[in-house]
């Protein structure tokens, strides 16, 4: 009888149960609704115990592999992005290869010949950048801001690392690269800078004397080389303070004048250890230190530094591009110099110098051999007279 109860209690508690589900259950609109508003809930939830604000619902961020650090692997460790490279600029037939000449006589440096090759893919990656369609397409191809900096980077390690000998610090001397020093300083973090000054009127009686083939330089018009000069060294120098405390300016004259002085201060901002070496590059011509036989500078590094370059200039520009030099050379002043003196005081040389100088004059057909010797064509090096055979040729048949 109980058991009959029992039974009954049972079945009226599952009919009710079932009851209650017919009349309790919603609609399928509002359970996907229902369900929308847990799943909310707990994202809510999750949010604040991890400190999120607002409970905003947040995309789950998807975690790239960091990919490995290119590195091309020398005889003093591996060389990467990170390492403390040696970036040497400025324009044309400033102290450039001077400077490096100076720099490779150090034993634990290498700069080496112009590559040439690294100031046109700087160029080439500069042009992508200022067009916006041209890297707007990059970047919907999928060849982001990142890839490139790492294609690019990896391509100046190469170079860098690869034309030369291995040393403990590497250094990389073409001109034009002070044009990049802020890109170049985004992917070489702990490279240091050298940007190499000369008087404007200097460069420019230089470049059009020795005929430096520049884009954009006429060299028959000292006032439009002038003027190309103000405008390449005004945006180097932009480059150069774009970088701060990274780059040292180098002025030529200072270099030259005071050779001990200047490279003390230049291996210090460097943190490289003094050596004396230095000063005197031209003992290294030929063996630690090796010049390209086609570069303009070669034949006149071979020699100690001396003043004799100073001041070929005066006497040489027009009259009236020396009476609109300041207007022309706005940089001029800008950089410490007096675009009105003619000739220029830049100061006393060194007791160093001064010998090194007499040196050359009373054994100028040595060091004329030695110069033939390491350019091995004596057409292209600068005689004791001072003409340089190959540029005299040329003028001979244009002037038939």
């Amino acid at each position: 009888m109980a058991r009959g109860r029992n039974m009954q209690i049972i079945c009226c508690l599952i009919l009710l149960t079932i009851a209650g589900f017919y009349f309790l259950i919603p609609s399928s609109n509002e359970v996907s609704s229902h369900y929308q508003n847990v799943q909310r809930a707990l994202r809510r939830t999750y949010d604040q115990a991890n400190g999120l604000e607002n409970g905003l619902i947040h995309e789950p961020e998807v975690v790239v592999p960091p990919r490995p650090q290119h590195s091309v692997n020398t005889d003093y460790g591996p060389v990467t992005k990170d390492s403390p490279m040696i970036f040497i600029g400025g324009v044309p037939r400033s102290g450039t290869t001077l400077m490096r000449a100076m720099l490779d006589a150090h034993p634990d440096v290498r700069c080496g010949e112009e590559t040439r090759v690294i100031p046109r893919i700087l160029g080439l990656r500069a042009q992508w950048k200022r067009s916006e369609k041209e890297w707007n397409r990059l970047m919907q191809a999928g060849v982001t801001s990142d890839v490139i900096n790492r294609a690019v980077s990896a391509f100046l390690l190469e170079v860098i690392a690869g034309h030369g000998q291995s040393a403990k610090r590497l250094c990389n001397k073409d001109p034009f690269t002070m044009k990049s020093a802020a890109y170049l300083s985004e992917i070489f973090p702990n490279a240091k800078y050298l940007f190499m000054i000369r008087d404007g009127r200097a460069t420019v009686h230089s470049i059009i004397t020795r005929e430096v083939t520049i884009t954009g330089f006429d060299l028959t018009s000292y006032r439009q080389s002038l003027e190309k000069w103000n405008t390449a060294i005004s945006f180097m120098n932009e480059q150069c303070e774009s970088v701060g405390n990274k780059c040292l300016k180098v002025r030529y004259e200072d270099l030259v004048l005071h050779p001990e002085m200047m490279m003390r201060k230049i291996l210090s901002f460097l943190d490289i250890e003094w050596n004396p070496s230095v000063i005197h590059h031209e003992e290294h011509i030929g063996k630690e230190i090796s010049l390209s036989n086609v570069e303009r500078s070669s034949d006149q590094v071979v020699k100690p530094v001396n003043v004799d370059a100073l001041t070929k200039w005066v006497g040489a520009i027009p009259q009236d591009v020396i009476a609109d030099m300041a207007e022309i050379a706005p940089m001029l002043e800008k950089l410490g110099y007096d675009p009105n003196a003619n000739p220029p005081n830049y100061g006393k040389p060194d007791d160093i110098v001064e010998k090194k100088t007499d040196d050359i004059h009373k054994n100028a057909n040595e060091w004329y051999n030695k110069a033939v010797q390491v350019v091995k064509d004596a057409n292209r090096v600068e005689r004791p007279d001072g003409i340089i055979p190959a540029l005299e040729m040329k003028k001979n048949q244009v002037a038939n």
